[in-house]
């Protein structure tokens, strides 16, 4: 190996180090192959694209370099004349390939070529082993934020199907699915779909059946999880919404023995499939997930043997109270009966019962009211569901975007309105946590907005200070504001 090509490979064995992200990480080591060895064509093709969620091979980028030449299979015989390809081990693992083509005027590549190439793919095996790592641990991180939200959020009294929405969303977000769903048993032995949380109106998802007799359906009521590669076409999926989606998770809610349900996680046809670390993670929250929603019931039964017996007590004293104080106007009035009293101490008496008979269903009336009120509910309109976006983004995002709120929000929006609101907000929080470098993200909603056709509205402001990448900034590259309104 010439000694002036030496610094150029330090430099390219640098650069692929330099970055954690796993698909960053890959785009280095072609562009740097690219520059070491002057090719113009560059691939990197691996063996096992679904593992790390990789869906296209990554070309080099520089000016002037052709589209990548096709990939042979990792791993298989002798290259081509014109074309050099040198393999990447991570451990003792093949990951893929470096294939490269095109020298200029059409030279061959040299075996200081090849030399080069194999130590770089050396040093290419080590990064991408660090970038998995590091994926691995962000990824565990966020399921297991994820998974204590949920816990948390369900042990504050939310209603059973509240919670059953809760865990569809975040388990949703955390696996960047195009729905979160929760199927439960049906009275025919079949199972339906009783909860859907999705960017767009869920439509006709919600009270989809899978019959009995489904070839899926044994292993789900089995507590089993099922993993599909493409709803469209699996024979195994049979409801008429499978189309609308491709690779899916299918978990058991599953806890002391007790199956509460599945929680499906589809995501979109032609998205990339779930990794073997996202299914392990899923099915982790799910199980924590089951275990918080069977605590949750606890909870909620607890409260509710609270207010029985507070109710109990109630009825104790009004018993003890009304006898009592019938029975004290009975005997006044029979008393008066008996003495034959003047007109005037009559008059006395007889006011004095009425009085008494008055504050008796005056205790009646707050009695029978205090009994109809039902357990402590958790706060609903717009802007505790807002909120509830809000903190399920946090699971995400690491940190919980800012919220405010102006006019009168829970009087003058009306639930159509408010739905509408809630999806565009879920996909301007979706779009944002896929933005590098986002550290901050502002909500405002205000219903003081004046439309441009004069009628009063309100808008929703999503502002996040994340690299757009994209030109729709509107403060000259960095940040992103995403605003929509509607008429009140």
């Amino acid at each position: 190996m010439t000694g002036a090509r030496l610094p150029p490979l330090f430099e390219a064995v640098l650069a692929v180090g330099t970055d954690l992200d796993l698909h960053t990480t890959l785009q280095h080591i072609v562009d740097r192959a690219a520059e070491l060895t002057g090719a113009r064509q560059a691939a990197l093709c691996t063996v096992d694209p679904a593992r790390d969620g990789l869906t296209e091979i990554l070309p080099g980028t520089s000016p002037g370099r052709t589209p990548a030449p096709p990939c042979a299979p990792p791993g298989a015989g002798p290259h081509s004349p014109g074309t050099l390809r040198v393999p990447i081990h991570v451990q003792d693992e093949l990951f893929g390939d470096l294939h490269l083509a095109g020298k200029p005027h059409d030279a061959p590549f040299t075996a200081e070529d090849e030399q080069l190439l194999h130590v770089l793919a050396a040093q290419a095996g080590l990064a991408i082993g660090n970038a998995r790592l590091y994926e691995a641990a962000r990824q565990r991180e966020r399921w297991i934020e994820g998974a204590a939200a949920v816990t948390t959020a369900l042990l504050t009294g939310e209603s059973a199907a509240d919670a059953l929405m809760t865990v569809a969303e975040r388990a949703r977000i955390l696996a960047d699915a195009a729905a979160g769903v929760i199927l439960q048993r049906t009275e025919a032995g079949g199972m339906e779909i009783v909860t859907a949380s999705t960017y767009e109106d869920p439509g006709d998802i919600v009270g989809t059946t899978i019959r009995p007799g489904s070839p899926v359906l044994v292993q789900l009521l089995g507590g089993e999880p099922v993993f599909i590669d493409d709803s469209a076409t699996d024979p195994r999926m049979t409801t008429h919404v499978r189309h609308r989606f491709g690779p899916s998770m299918m978990l058991p809610l599953e806890a002391d023995g007790r199956l509460i349900g599945t929680l499906a996680l589809p995501r979109r046809r032609g998205d990339r499939p779930y990794t073997a670390v996202e299914r392990l993670l899923a099915g982790q929250f799910a199980s924590q997930a089951a275990l918080a929603l069977v605590l949750a019931d606890a909870q909620a039964g607890r409260a509710r043997l609270a207010v029985y017996e507070d109710r109990d007590r109630i009825a104790r004293d009004l018993h003890d109270l009304v006898v009592q104080r019938l029975f004290a106007t009975g005997m006044m009035l029979e008393s008066t009966q008996r003495r034959g009293s003047g007109e005037d101490e009559v008059q006395d008496i007889l006011t004095q019962a009425v009085d008494e008979l008055r504050s008796t269903v005056q205790e009646v009336r707050t009695a029978i009211f205090a009994l109809q009120q039902p357990p402590a509910a958790p706060p609903t309109g717009v802007r505790g569901r807002v909120l509830r976006e809000a903190a399920g983004a946090a699971a995400v995002l690491g940190f919980r975007p800012s919220t405010r709120f102006s006019g009168a929000v829970d009087s003058r929006v009306t639930d159509r309105v408010a739905d509408r609101l809630l999806t565009e907000l879920r996909r301007a929080l979706a779009a944002a946590s896929r933005r590098p470098d986002v550290s901050r993200i502002e909500i405002d909603v205000d219903t003081r907005t004046r439309l441009p056709d004069g009628r009063e509205g309100v808008r929703l402001t999503v502002r996040d200070d994340g690299r757009a990448g994209d030109g729709t900034a509107e403060d000259g590259g960095t940040g992103t504001t995403v605003t929509w309104e509607a008429p009140l």
